[in-house]
């Protein structure tokens, strides 16, 4: 009789917004032990060549408007990999915890009996205000910092949105995969008493040679993005501290 492999295990690993000098010390290190690499679009390129050679590198990254691995592909994967005896890291971009459809795949390992652990990484909204050069949050005119998806599993603006929450002028805000939905979510916003002349701005890319930052007002960018909607990845920050400094 065969004996049946130990089980291996899934790091988690944030790969941060691009740029492999925002990885920490602690993803590098997975990705040098890892047996198989399970990766995001946005965590190709220059990233991956952290991980050891010969080890299985297999794209499962999901982008609006292109065809894309199904979530229990995905998770399927994780568990037979690791099911294996593979040490596998599971590559997301920026932070795992943060739109990155965690939850599903931790579930799918808890199923199996499978042990794993979460790496964080920088989140995309921190190196957006960092290559800003502004803070996410200030004393009196911006207490609160909170994040929100631009677009639900069907790819619309959600419906069940706290309207009165995402229009409070002392608040910062950042909207996740923002651009097809925005002009709808700006109309909304406006309609909850959000001034139209709320700064905002526009981050593609970040940390990548191709960044490209727009500052403009809520009413103007809704407006721009009603005419033109990019496929470079993006996030939309809005609040009295997009136009800093």
């Amino acid at each position: 009789m065969t004996q049946a492999a130990a089980p291996g295990f899934v790091s988690f690993v944030g790969s941060g917004p691009g740029d492999p000098d925002l990885l920490t010390l602690k993803a590098v290190a997975c990705l040098q032990q890892a047996d198989a690499v399970l990766f995001d679009d946005l965590s190709a390129g220059p990233i991956l060549s952290h991980a050891r050679s010969g080890a299985d590198l297999v794209g499962v990254g999901k982008r609006a408007g292109r065809t894309s691995p199904k979530q229990t592909h995905v998770s399927r994967l994780l568990v037979d990999y690791a099911a294996s005896g593979a040490r596998v890291v599971r590559l997301k971009s920026g932070d795992p915890g943060i739109f990155g459809r965690l939850e599903e795949e931790i579930t799918a390992l808890r199923a199996a009996a499978i042990d794993f652990e979460i790496i964080p990484g920088v989140t995309t909204a921190s190196a957006a205000a960092a290559a800003a050069m502004i803070p996410l949050t200030r004393r009196l005119t911006a207490r609160r910092l909170q994040f929100v998806t631009g677009h639900d599993i069907a790819g619309v603006l959600p419906q069940d949105l706290n309207m009165a929450a995402l229009a409070d002028p002392q608040a910062t805000t950042v909207v996740y995969m923002p651009k097809r939905t925005f002009p709808v979510l700006a109309e909304r916003l406006f309609a909850a008493g959000l001034p139209q002349n709320t700064p905002a701005m526009l981050a593609e890319n970040v940390s990548r040679p191709e960044q490209n930052l727009l500052r403009d007002s809520m009413q103007a960018l809704a407006k721009r993005l009603e005419r033109d909607v990019s496929s470079a990845p993006g996030l939309i920050l809005y609040g009295s501290l997009a136009d800093a400094p």
